[in-house]
């Protein structure tokens, strides 16, 4: 038996089988080549994680063993629909980009078992589950799952994805559908892998975009500066805290979204944490989906178009512009800054652009850190949570983080609760100042068990 452990933080976790999954469709002869899209290039390789957390099963007199087995099942049928997510993203040899081969090389499956019991483990801080506990990054697999069981019966699902093979949308399709098949349901999903979101002939773009983007290297983001620790964090926002901050965000008449309303209270909040004699102003950013934005063209992408389809917002304002706004006055930037990216013209000018500066290493410069304190926000209100039921009941807890170590902004990903009651559940990858704003506040709650209902 191959076993690792981990023995940080209080809990150790061994891993005590590796299982590859195949897809069940017979394997094509050459297999298919995917290239990436533009959009695909510019979000990158890193590592995306998913942690999802489950009570003891109520219905197979804890066969630890029995669902492992149909997970494995059911990943292999799923893996039919998504077959890109079995194969292996290599360089081409060309170009030196990134493409996938579609030769069913398959999944990773990880089994484990942690010391603790559910109801012990510290909910808030989010690096204790990282690398070398519930999370074992393989460059070689795309697509990595972790099960593993606690000692109280509990069982926690890691979902680790190459950011190549897609975006929260796409991962959101794969994982719902694997959740569905396994509950022996049609999947509500039919994925378009075409990734077909190529650059117009000549390829133009607004200017703007060169002040928004840029051509690196790996050099700029290995130093990239960042606080010698960064934090990653889980909290819990209650459904009132948001509902009241939407009705202030929206008191001079104009609608404001909860998510818009939200990022104006964390944008005031961000004051407290940065070094006012350094920073007279400072940055929020939104990752903002295109599917929704793009929808006159035929090449356009549907919503069950499996790839990435993401830019980044970015608006600024002035310290005393934040201290002393409402958050009325404060949605209103948002607002703004959001609007300029949520246009078809926007997407179709980012894929040119990056059509323009191929091949090599793109980003937005405030993820190099180029530009100041930003805190970028990334909304998840349709990811599925309490959906993920796999067989062996719902989920208590369902949120994102990133073993990524090297990032120049704060990041705080927004989703619903487990609990179905309209709560949130924030993960945030945050410098310490910034952190002890956020577990100072009144509204933003350190997660602990008494929010999972276990």
């Amino acid at each position: 038996m191959d076993v690792e452990a981990s023995i940080e933080e209080g809990f150790m976790v061994n891993v005590s089988k590796k299982s590859i999954v195949k897809s069940i469709t017979p394997l094509e002869d050459p297999p298919q080549v995917l290239s990436l899209s533009n959009l695909d290039l510019l979000s990158g390789r890193f590592p995306v994680t998913y942690f999802y957390f489950y009570r003891k099963p109520a219905n197979d007199g804890g066969n630890f063993a029995s669902i492992v087995e149909a997970l494995k099942s059911s990943l292999a049928v799923t893996l039919s629909y998504f077959y890109p997510f079995a194969g292996q993203i290599v360089s081409n040899l060309s170009t030196g980009e990134p493409e996938i081969v579609c030769d069913n090389t398959g999944a990773l499956l990880l089994e484990a078992d942690a010391s603790s019991d559910l109801k012990k483990l510290d909910f808030r801080d989010i690096n204790q589950f990282m690398q070398g506990k519930l999370v074992h990054i393989r460059p070689d697999f795309p697509v990595q799952v972790q099960v593993t069981k606690y000692t109280c019966g509990g069982i926690s699902l890691t979902f680790s994805f190459d950011h190549a093979l897609g975006d929260a949308s796409a991962f959101h399709r794969f994982l719902l559908s694997w959740s569905e098949i396994s509950r022996n349901i049609p999947i509500s999903c039919r994925p378009d892998h075409s990734r077909n979101l190529r650059a117009r002939i000549p390829p133009t773009y607004h200017p703007s975009l060169d002040q928004a983007f840029l051509k690196c290297t790996m050099e700029d983001i290995l130093n990239i500066p960042t606080p010698k620790t960064l934090l990653k964090r889980l909290y819990h926002v209650e459904y009132e805290s948001i509902n009241k901050l939407q009705k202030l965000a929206s008191s001079d008449g104009r609608s404001r979204t909860k998510i818009e309303a939200f990022s104006a209270y964390l944008w005031k909040m961000m004051v407290r944490a940065i070094d006012v004699e350094f920073h007279a102003t400072c940055k929020m950013g939104w990752l903002v989906d295109g599917r929704r934005r793009m929808g006159n063209g035929e090449s356009d992408p549907s919503p069950d178009y499996i790839g990435n389809v993401l830019s980044l917002a970015v608006g600024e304002a002035s310290i005393a512009e934040l201290k002393n706004g409402t958050i009325a006055d404060v949605s209103s930037k948002v607002h703004e800054a959001i609007s300029k990216v949520t246009t078809r013209s926007h997407f179709l000018d980012l894929i040119d652009w990056i059509e323009c500066h191929r091949p090599g290493l793109m980003l937005a410069k405030v993820v190099l850190g180029q530009g100041g304190p930003t805190l970028v926000v990334s909304s998840g209100r349709r990811f599925p949570v309490a959906e993920l039921d796999f067989g062996f009941g719902r989920p208590v807890l369902g949120t994102v983080c990133s073993t990524i170590e090297k990032i120049g902004v704060g990041y705080v990903n927004q989703r619903a609760s487990a609990r179905g009651d309209g709560s949130w559940t924030l993960s945030a990858i945050l410098w310490p100042e910034l952190a002890a704003a956020f577990d100072s506040d009144p509204i933003i709650q350190p997660m602990s068990t008494r929010y999972l209902q276990l």
